[in-house]
């Protein structure tokens, strides 16, 4: 699974034609690393159909502003350059799952 290290990044992202999914993360999370496999596994199963990136909020302060991430693990989901669902929180590969379903339709 990529990750993103700039705003640069994102923006070369943004331009691409595929839906996006962004985990925005902490090594010191726990919650973070509770999901991490999981949204490794769907990044690998989705791959080619949707761009699923992880991005540290200690080193993309930046970025984690832009997107207004008050707590972590959070997922965004993008298509077209739009946020289309926002989760926040340890979840199960079901709820991710169908989110990522929604934006191949």
């Amino acid at each position: 699974m990529k990750a993103i290290e700039s705003i640069e990044d994102f923006d070369r992202l943004k331009k691409q034609e595929k839906p996006i999914l962004l985990d925005f993360y902490a090594d010191w999370c726990g919650p973070c690393q509770a999901l991490l496999p999981t949204v490794e596994k769907l990044a690998q199963e989705y791959e080619g159909r949707i761009e699923i990136q992880k991005v540290n909020v200690d080193k993309n302060r930046e970025l984690a502003a832009y997107f207004e991430v008050k707590s972590i693990p959070a997922l965004f989901f993008m298509k077209q350059s739009k946020i289309t669902e926002r989760i926040t929180g340890l979840v199960p590969e079901s709820t991710i799952r169908e989110k990522l379903e929604l934006l191949i339709k």
